[in-house]
C-alpha cells in the first residue's frame, strides 16, 4: 500500500500531461466531431522538438512556444488534406501521422531516442524528480488552457467552429466557411496535443519517437471517464473541458492501482481499448434499453385496450 501511495503524486501529474492532450482530442471528438488520428504523431513532435531545442540551450518557454506551434503545423497538413483533398478525415489523420515518424527523426538527427541535456535540467519547467512541483506547473497550464478555449469558443470565431461541428450544412447555409473552420480546429487541438508532449518529454527526461503511441485511446478515455464521471454536474463549457482534466488524473490513478494490483504493465494498452470500447458502448446499450422498454410498454398498453 506505499507503494500505491508513493507513486499517487506522479500519477497526478501524468494524469494532468494526458489531460491537457485530451483536451485536444476533445476538439476534435466532440466539437468539430472529426476523427483525427494525426495525435499520435503531433505528440511525440512536440516531445522531440522540446527535447532537441532543450539540448541546444534554447529557453525553456520558447521551446515549450516552438513545440506548440509545431503541432500546429501537423493540423494544419491534415486539415488540408481533409478539405481541400477530400480525403476523408481518419484517413487524413493517418497520413499524417505516418509522415510525422519521418519528421521527427528529421528534426531528431535520426535519433529515437532525446535526452534533455542534464544541464539544462535546472532550467526546465517541470521534472519526475519533484512531483510538487510538477503538478503546480501542470495544474497552470491546464488552468491557463482552459480559460483560454472558453474565451475563445465563446467569440465569433469560436462559435462558428462549434457551429460547423453541429452540423456542416447548415452552417454552410449561413454563409459560415466550414473550411476553414475543421482546419482551425484540428490546428489548435494539436497544437495543445503537442503542447503535452512538450510538458511530458520535460517530465520523463527525454523524447521517443514513439512517446505518442496509442495517444488516441488515452485521450478517448480521458475525454470519457471525465465525462461519465462528471457529466450531469458540469454542465458550463469550461467545467467540461475541467472534467476532460479530471478524466485523465482518474485514468492514470486507476492505471496505477490496477498494476499495483498485480496487472502486466504490457497489457495496460489492451485494458485502455477495451475501457474505451465499453464506454462508447454505453450510450447505445441504453438506447437499445430504453427502445425495448417502450417496445415492451407499448405493447402492453395495446393488449390492455384490446382487453377492454
Amino acid at each position: 500500500m506505499a507503494s500505491l501511495l508513493a507513486s499517487m503524486p506522479g500519477a497526478v501529474a501524468y494524469g494532468i500531461i494526458w489531460g491537457i492532450m485530451a483536451i485536444g482530442v476533445y476538439i476534435t471528438f466532440r466539437i468539430l466531431d472529426v476523427a483525427d488520428l494525426t495525435v499520435d504523431g503531433s505528440m511525440a513532435t512536440g516531445g522531440i522538438v522540446l527535447a532537441v531545442l532543450v539540448k541546444n540551450g534554447t529557453n525553456i518557454y520558447l521551446a515549450v512556444a516552438i513545440s506548440f506551434l509545431a503541432g500546429c503545423l501537423a493540423g494544419l497538413v491534415t486539415g488540408i488534406f481533409h478539405t481541400f483533398f477530400g480525403i476523408p478525415a481518419i484517413l487524413a489523420g493517418i497520413l499524417t501521422q505516418l509522415s510525422l515518424y519521418s519528421v521527427n527523426l528529421r528534426i531528431s538527427s535520426k535519433n529515437s531516442n532525446v535526452a534533455v541535456s542534464a544541464r539544462n535540467l535546472d532550467h526546465v519547467l517541470l521534472t519526475s524528480g519533484d512531483n510538487v512541483k510538477s503538478i503546480i506547473v501542470c495544474v497552470i497550464f491546464a488552468v491557463v488552457t482552459i480559460a483560454v478555449l472558453y474565451w475563445f469558443f465563446g467569440t465569433e470565431v469560436g462559435s462558428s467552429i462549434r457551429a460547423t461541428g453541429c452540423n456542416q450544412a447548415m452552417a454552410r447555409a449561413n454563409g459560415i466557411n466550414t473550411k476553414f473552420n475543421v482546419i482551425f480546429g484540428l490546428v489548435i487541438s494539436n497544437g495543445l496535443v503537442a503542447l503535452s508532449g512538450a510538458l511530458y518529454a520535460q517530465y520523463q527526461g527525454f523524447a521517443d519517437i514513439n512517446m505518442g503511441r496509442g495517444a488516441i485511446v488515452i485521450g478517448l478515455a480521458a475525454v470519457i471517464v471525465g465525462e461519465v464521471v462528471f457529466g450531469k454536474i458540469f454542465r458550463n463549457f469550461a467545467l467540461k473541458l475541467f472534467a476532460v482534466t479530471l478524466g485523465g488524473i482518474i485514468y492514470y490513478i486507476v492505471q496505477n492501482i490496477v498494476v499495483w494490483m498485480g496487472l502486466d504493465a504490457n497489457d495496460l494498452k489492451l485494458l485502455s481499448a477495451v475501457v474505451v470500447a465499453i464506454f462508447l458502448g454505453l450510450p447505445y446499450w441504453q438506447k437499445q434499453a430504453k427502445s425495448k422498454f417502450a417496445a415492451k410498454q407499448s405493447k402492453k398498453v395495446k393488449g390492455e385496450n384490446e382487453n377492454a
